[in-house]
Order: C-alpha cells, then structure tokens, then sequence
C-alpha cells in the first residue's frame, strides 16, 4: 500500500546562532514518524531552510512545534538579513510526496494555519495551493513590506491575515507572522552539455524556460529588443510551463551546463523537460550528455520516467521498481558526471532507513528457515500472502515475455497494461507478507498490556479485541487481493505466449493455495472476536471468496490442460 507522505520546508528567521537553530529541529525530531532530512544555515541571510518528511498528521505536529519554538527563541524586532522575512518562521510549505493529492495537502495547510493561528496566537497568510485569495497565492504578495510593514499590513481590509491576531501587539511584535501554504515539489536539475559555451547553454535555456527570451529585431542575438505599443518589452515565451533556467559553465567538471528549477513537476514532468531540452540543444547542434539532480527527489520522479522511456522503447513496464528506476537513471544519465544512488537521493527511500526488517527483504532460504523456526510467526498468513504474491508474479511473467515475443510488437501495450496490474497485485501481496505477521504481532503487544486496576483490564480487553479485528481483516484482504490476480492468469492462458502456458497454470495453483490458507487464517482468528455481527460479516465474505474460488481455479487449469494436449 502506498504510504502517504508529505515534504515541509520551512524557512525560520535564523542562520547564525546554531544553538537557536537546534532548539527549533529538536522539537521536530521529537515527533514519531517523521524524518529530518536536511538542515541549512545561511549567515548573510540570517535565516534557515530546514527538510523534513513523513505522514500528514505527524508532519504538521512537527511543523507546529517548530513554529512554536521559533516564536520563543527568535525575537524578530533584533533580526537582519538579507533574504526577503517578515516573522520568525518565514514561509512553511507543505509538499506532496506520494499518496496524497494537492488538495489534500492544501487542506492540510489549512488547518496548520488554524492552529497556529488560534493556538500561538501568530497572523498566518495562507499561500499557494492553500491560499483563500487569488492575490494570496503568490508569497511575494503576503510579504510585501516585510516584517517591517506589518503594523500597517495586518489591520487593513486587504491584507488581514487568514488566521490569527489582525493587529501589532507586543506578542506579534516578537514572532512576527508566517505564511503557510501548500505547493508542488521543486526539482533543480542541471543538463550536462558537449560544449563550453556559457552563451549557447543560456540559448537552450532561453528556448526552454517559460519567461523565454526577449525578442529582438530580425531575430538576431545582438539585434535591438524590441518593444509594444505601450513601450513595453516583447517577450517570446519558452516551451516548458513551471520552469526557470539559465546557462553556466562549471568548473569542476570543465563543461556547461543548463541548470533548471522545475517549479510543478505535475504540469513539466522532469522527464518531459529533460527531452526538451535534449531536442533543443540538438537543434543547435549540442548534445546533451547527461543530467544531475541537485538535492532530493519523490520517487514517483524516477518512476515515471522510467516508465515513460520504457513506452518509448515498446518495452513492458510491469516490472520491478528497481529496473525501473534503473531506465529512467540511464535514460536521463543521472550517472554521467558521478555515481548515482537512488537510496541517497530519493525521499522514500530516506525515509526507510533504521526501519526493522522485513520478510520480504529475507532470501527465499531465510524466509523458509525462519518460518520453520520455533517462532509462532511468519506462520500461515504470511506463508499463504507470499504464494499469493508468487502466483501473480509469474501471470506478470507470461506478461512480459508476451509484451516481447517475436511477431507481436503490436501487442506489446496491451501486455504491458496486464503486467503493471500484476505488478500492483504482488506488490500489495507482498505488503500483506509483512502486515499478516505485524497484525499477530498486535495481538501479543495488546496481552501484554497491564491489568492491574479496572481501567487497565478494560483498555486490555479492548486492545485485545482491536487487534483481533485486524487480524482477522488482514487474511480477508489477502483473499480478495490473491482472487483478482486469476483474471490476469486466466487472460494470460488464453492470449498469452503459448509457450509460458504451464507458468500461469502454476500461478492459478499458487493464487488457489494462498486463498485457501489465508481463508483459515480468517476462521480461526474470527473465533476470538467477542462481536458475533462482526465476526459473521467477515467469516461471510471470506466464505463468499472461498466457495467462487474451485470453479475459477477448475476453468483455468482445464484451459490450460487443453493447450498443452494440442502442443
């Protein structure tokens, strides 16, 4: 299942007392389930970017402590610098990172602000994606006259903060106040180019960018700019939405390069940007050589890439992640100036990092061993998960080599879109690997609660009955996940490759097996549930399952059965 995640950068109004800076990324280390990625002081700007990750709700806490500590710690009526400011913590945007949508992460924004508002009594301007105005989404406009044109800002009809006090007080005299908003992710990538001309780099980049190039007379580099009616300059707009960029060249690796900032990576994907421009340079006769990513990316950046170059092959994408990624690094030649790792650059997978082990990271020998190990899990669930996930992968299998059989290139998408559905099945198969033992898990934290007083044992029981309720739902989602994978076997036996024919019999084999033994898991676990309407809903729809499940099996394997007696 795809976790959702969301990036918070904010901005505090300090880059030189690293004590202050400290007191402030404590308070969000404090919080579980986030993750600090990157803290960066600048003294001549007196001020702090600060990265961190993780789910929606945890996100948000931690950005409120952090707003809360930098209102105590930072007195905005000392403060100079020479970046744009007008309160403690500047700007806190929330980003997207995956399974969450901008609208979510909008509302998401919202209600920080609220809560900064009402709780630290802090004047909050929502900006971007979150903000209530049109004139509110650009940040330039909520801190125009910075924090020194507050006392005259906040008690005007136009520009009275969203949430939070509307006057200078002695309080909002200290913190100042904070834009809060919501926006895409910015990717800075730069394009490695065959050439040392900064002049030419800065042409790509004029033809790409979307503020263009001035237009000049007879289209010449050096001819008169010319102007409007009105005596305004004429612009000639670039080719890629969202996206600023300019030549230079490096010294260090001795070329020039274009180096962009995509601003929505939604409207100008990075791999779109980098075709463009590739094509561009082309035109002028320069080859774009490679590309570097400048800082840390989601991963969806990679995976649609990956996917997009793999279309452009006629290539299956219903493949692993990591073949994938390995495309869309090769594609762009993310590795052209350095090494590239994904684990150090992409942000999920940060993220992942001091996590305890899975059972799907073990090899397929320590998975047997530990399960024959005395230990009580991984027991049946995990088991009948993983040949769920075993059965889809080899429908996923006849795929792929179908997707590549010599004379069907005409069908190479029509495969493709069953492989990636494989793909996702397994991939959800094998999350419930690691859930089925997580859920029992549950149950044995919940026993060894105290039960000392009333109120404990009560607590006790209910957590108990809780995590029975889990633990009995998951088996039931492994059964309706493993059953949707027959219709990708059962497709792949009748138009598959002929050749891989017993592969998906198998897979029907594995997919019977794994909703089978997931079935008995829901059995035994419902006879602990105290809520018999509860317990006989899900017993029901796992019946329903298990019943459907014979005939399904019976049709393919006869289908299959039939094909290799006419072989």
């Amino acid at each position: 299942m795809l976790q959702k995640l969301i990036e918070c950068v904010p901005n505090f109004s300090e880059g030189r007392n690293m004590q202050v800076i400290k007191q402030i990324t404590d308070e969000i280390e404090k919080v579980e389930g986030v993750k600090l990625l990157n803290v960066d002081p600048g003294a001549a700007t007196n001020r702090t970017v600060v990265t961190f990750v993780g789910t929606p709700e945890e996100v948000c806490e931690a950005a409120f402590r952090a707003i809360r500590k930098a209102a105590e710690v930072i007195d905005m009526r000392y403060h100079h610098g020479e970046h744009p400011r007008m309160g403690a913590t500047d700007v806190c945007p929330l980003i997207p990172i995956a399974g969450v949508t901008m609208e979510e992460t909008a509302e998401y924004a919202r209600a920080l602000a609220k809560r900064v508002g009402e709780a630290l009594l802090i004047p909050v301007f929502c900006y971007e994606s979150a903000a209530f105005k049109p004139e509110r989404r650009n940040l330039a406009n909520c801190r125009a006259g910075e924090y020194e044109g507050l006392a005259k800002r906040l008690p005007s009809a136009e520009w009275r903060p969203d949430f939070g006090p509307a006057e200078f007080n002695e309080r909002v005299a200290g913190s100042g106040a904070t834009a809060i908003g919501a926006r895409d992710f910015l990717v800075a990538i730069n394009y490695n180019l065959n050439t040392t001309s900064t002049r030419r780099a800065n042409a790509i980049a004029y033809d790409v960018r979307e503020k263009g190039r001035k237009m000049r007379e007879g289209n010449s580099l050096t001819g008169k700019v010319v102007k409007d009616e009105k005596g305004y300059e004429v612009w000639i707009p670039g080719t890629l939405k969202g996206c600023k960029a300019i030549g230079w060249f490096i010294e260090e690796y001795g070329i020039a390069q274009v180096s962009m900032n995509v601003t929505n990576i939604t409207q100008t994907p990075v791999h779109i940007a980098f075709d463009e421009v590739t094509e561009k340079a082309a035109q002028r006769g320069i080859r774009v050589t490679g590309s570097e990513i400048v800082g840390l990316i989601p991963k969806k950046v990679l995976i649609e890439a990956g996917k997009h170059y793999l279309a452009k092959q006629q290539r299956s994408a219903g493949v692993s992640e990591d073949e994938i990624i390995k495309i869309a690094v090769k594609s762009m030649g993310l590795d052209d100036l350095k090494p590239f790792d994904p684990k150090e650059k992409v942000i999920e997978y940060l993220l992942e990092e001091g996590k305890s082990a899975r059972l799907i990271d073990l090899t397929a020998s320590g998975f047997a061993n530990l399960t024959a190990s005395e230990s009580p899990a991984p027991g049946g669930g995990s088991v009948s998960a993983y040949m769920g996930a075993l059965g889809a992968a080899l429908g996923t299998m006849v795929a792929n080599l179908s997707s590549h059989k010599a004379g069907w290139d005409h069908r190479w998408k029509e495969f493709s879109e069953w492989a990636e559905k494989g793909q996702s099945i397994m991939n959800e198969m094998l999350f419930l690997v690691d859930e089925d033992t997580n859920s029992f898990n549950k149950i044995m934290e919940a026993f060894g609660l105290p039960k000392e007083s009333e109120a404990e044992k009560a607590a006790r029981s209910a957590a108990i009955q809780a995590a029975t309720l889990y633990a009995t739902e998951i088996p039931l989602r492994t059964m309706k996940v493993a059953y949707s994978a027959f219709d990708l076997i059962e497709e792949m036996v009748k138009e598959g490759n002929p050749n891989s024919v017993s592969d998906a019999g198998v897979g029907a084999l594995a997919l019977r097996s794994a909703i089978y033994g997931a079935y008995m898991n829901v059995r035994i676990n419902s006879v602990d549930l105290k809520d018999p309407e509860a317990a006989s809903k899900l017993v029901a729809e796992a019946q329903q399952i298990y019943d459907l499940t014979a005939n399904r099996e019976k049709t393919i394997i006869d289908a299959v059965l039939a094909t290799l007696s006419v072989k």
